[in-house]
């Protein structure tokens, strides 16, 4: 089957799919909610938000790119979020190639963006179709706090903290689990890449606006060195993240480590199986809906340069809603306008950082940048 729907939601049942249509919803955008199980998807639907003026269909495929370029044929922009995404994202891009359409997703394995960018960008351009894999909180936000700072000529180093509260939906431990034991993080020096240490230790992070110091790991690298290693602008990007629990973070290494053990002597796909097992024994369950006043986010980047420094904070609530709302204005912007740069790209090099923080701010997510050492 084809679409008549502008916009397809690929991976819909799931705790951020249901907020991209939650989102959608608000931009009065009709799509396609669409997975490999249509009777999940539909109760997915049922308990949406404002739910009788949404504009939607539920649509079933398995995870071809045969099947999947149909299902997305007539759309013109897909919303990935069905991860790990080093495993599942090919097809998808194969079939947005194929299908003609823009492709967004969550992703914050650092492997699969930069397959994003060395492998489909040109094909993508090509097409005339945006690439921007991790468009979501942790990544974006951080990004749009770096750029912030880049406004100030002559700073080159971004030195990147991301820290949230609240907890991680399936996926994301699925995610986070797999790509931590099977991927090398990397940092970003003199335009090269570097492995971060495999040592497994967490390190102190200063907090804005707390006493007590955070702890922050590379968590697979992030999206930041990727996006910014074709910036003339900046040479050198380390991006950490934590989340504001210290007691958890302790035991973030421990339990790598010991899922590293457990499959260090199996065969790829038998390593991911059981990763994903551990990943459930973990987190099987998907967390309650985000409370504003519990849930909340502070991105800090400090930039600097031989003769400069910039510190731009941005504090935000709801993780997962402020990624559905920006995977949904992507989509709006992608629908009604051309991006700004087509083949791989950020989300801040496709619609521009200023108007992803408008966005945020307009609906409640992100308080204003403060911004010292200007």
């Amino acid at each position: 089957m084809s679409t008549d729907k502008p916009v397809v939601i690929y991976g819909a049942s799931g705790y951020t799919g249901k907020l991209v249509a939650e989102y959608l919803r608000e931009y009065s955008l009709p799509f396609l909610a669409a997975g490999r199980n249509s009777e999940r998807i539909k109760q997915a639907m049922e308990g949406l938000p404002g739910r009788e003026t949404a504009v939607y269909e539920v649509a079933e495929s398995n995870h071809t790119v045969a099947e999947l370029t149909e299902l997305f044929r007539g759309a013109s922009v897909v919303c990935n979020t069905v991860g790990p995404f080093s495993k599942y994202g090919p097809q998808v891009v194969e079939a947005c190639i194929a299908a003609g359409c823009h492709y967004l997703d969550t992703t914050g394995e650092q492997d699969w963006v930069r397959v994003c960018d060395e492998e489909y960008g040109e094909r993508m351009a090509e097409r005339g179709l945006l690439l921007a894999p991790g468009i979501a909180q942790m990544y974006t936000t951080g990004e749009i706090a770096a750029n912030i700072c880049l406004e100030t000529p002559g700073l080159d180093t971004l030195d990147v903290a991301v820290f949230w509260k609240g907890s991680p939906t399936v996926a994301s431990t699925q995610s986070i689990l797999v790509n931590a034991a099977l991927s090398k993080a990397y940092y970003l020096e003199q335009n090269q890449y570097v492995e971060w240490p495999v040592d497994g230790t967490c390190r102190q992070l200063a907090v804005p606006g707390q006493h007590e110091v955070g702890l922050g790991l590379p968590w697979g690298g992030t999206s930041h060195p990727v996006w910014f290693k074709r910036d003339p602008r900046v040479a050198n990007v380390s991006a950490l993240g934590g989340v504001l629990d210290r007691q958890l973070m302790l035991g973030v290494p421990q339990i790598v480590e010991a899922a590293l053990e457990q499959v260090k002597d199996l065969p790829e796909d038998e390593k991911f199986r059981v990763l994903s097992e551990q990943a459930l024994a973990i987190r099987s369950e998907a967390p309650p809906r985000e409370n504003q006043r519990v849930n909340i986010s502070v991105d800090s980047v400090q930039a600097s340069g031989p003769l400069g420094h910039v510190h731009c904070v941005l504090r935000g609530a709801c993780n997962y809603k402020q990624t559905g709302l920006m995977q949904a204005y992507a989509a709006h912007h992608l629908v009604h306008g051309a991006p700004r740069r087509v083949g791989f790209g950020s989300a801040c090099q496709a619609f521009g950082h200023r108007e992803l923080l408008g966005v945020l701010q307009s609906f409640g997510l992100v308080a204003a940048p403060v911004v010292t050492g200007v």
